[in-house]
């Protein structure tokens, strides 16, 4: 496994740190402690302050066409797998207290890397912006190799409320560590604060979007920093955003995505999309950046998420690296064929 590779370390010692790190964040929870920072400190990482993405979208459309009720990505990837994909879900498997080698790692094979992701339902209870209270969702379990963290609170300008908490837990576990952030479309008022910033013609409405993406990734760019968090990669994350509707027009959608990965490349990092191929057709349409990409299974299993590596399930022409299954109520990923020989492409490692 990989970290027999990188850096050795004895199973004991392994269980017995993640078994401390969980009594740790179940004490946080209860004491409903979370990362100290004021809730008007947005670029700290920690706060909850929203930049004003909530509301009308700016065309005054309110999303239709598309679920603004519709929950998060696992859920509508999970309907998908169910119905239209013809996909029969499964249960997976995980290492438990004893340090067995997980049911997942079994059904896929021994050269899959294992690992998770984390955001803010993984923050103390009550956390972030009233639309997206933190759950105190479980934290990964300890057969995680990687974890992929979150850095908004739901939609852009939206910081994840623990995200320098969450750092510290992945750097203290010597895991490897990527990010990742939702993506999302503004309403009027954020148009009119970030549409004439940015390297894009401000003079159109196409133009206007794609600096607010823009803008997004910077804010996201801000919050890395000043958390700590080093990778090499941001997943940028489309998916309908419950309460925080897209518009009904693919091309104003994809104009916001278009300046969102502007914004990580001219910031110095690569980027990958999250999605699945029917989520991103309903957002985007056609778009095709031809970036990386990480397919979601939703509430399948490992070996289920392993297929979505095929070249079926393409969602924007880009290379498969990670597939991800829900499973007892965590995000569970794993490394497409061959990826687990390139490792430090697509994470940091402490």
């Amino acid at each position: 496994m990989l970290r027999s590779r990188l850096r050795p370390r004895s199973a004991p010692l392994r269980v017995a740190a993640a078994l401390a790190a969980t009594v740790l964040v179940a004490a946080g929870c209860a004491a409903g402690g979370g990362g100290g920072a004021s809730a008007d400190d947005p670029g700290s990482g920690r706060g909850s302050g929203s930049g004003g993405a909530a509301g009308t979208s700016a065309d005054g459309s309110g999303g239709a066409g598309l679920d603004s009720d519709a929950g998060e990505l696992a859920d509508l990837a999970e309907q998908l797998a169910q119905g239209e994909d013809g996909v029969v879900s499964g249960t997976g498997g995980q290492r438990g207290p004893s340090g067995k080698k997980s049911d997942a790692d079994a059904r896929v094979g021994s050269e899959v890397v294992i690992g998770s992701d984390i955001s803010w339902p993984q923050c103390p209870r009550g956390m972030g912006i009233p639309e997206k209270r933190s759950q105190g969702m479980p934290m990964p379990l300890p057969d995680a190799e990687f974890v992929i963290v979150g850095l908004t609170n739901g939609p852009g300008f939206t910081p994840n409320p623990c995200l320098a908490d969450q750092v510290d837990w992945v750097l203290d576990h010597r895991l490897l560590v990527a990010a990742y952030a939702v993506a999302s479309y503004p309403d009027a008022a954020t148009v009119d604060a970030y549409g004439d910033q940015g390297p894009f013609p401000a003079a159109t409405k196409i133009g206007r979007l794609k600096n607010v993406g823009y803008q997004q990734a910077r804010f996201n760019v801000g919050s890395m920093g000043a958390a700590g968090l080093q990778t090499p990669i941001v997943w940028i994350d489309v998916e309908p955003v419950p309460d925080f509707p897209w518009s009904a027009d693919p091309i104003a959608n994809a104009a916001v995505v278009e300046g969102l990965a502007r914004g990580y490349a001219d910031a110095g990092y690569e980027i990958g999309v999250y999605s699945t191929p029917s989520l991103w057709q309903g957002v985007v349409g056609d778009l095709s950046l031809g970036v990386p990409e990480w397919r979601a299974a939703g509430q399948t299993s490992a070996a289920e998420a392993l297929s979505r590596c095929g070249a079926d399930w393409s969602i924007q022409g880009g290379d498969a690296v990670l597939g991800q299954w829900v499973e007892d109520r965590r995000d569970r990923n794993l490394t497409c064929p061959g990826v687990e020989s390139d490792l430090v492409t697509w994470f940091h490692q402490p």
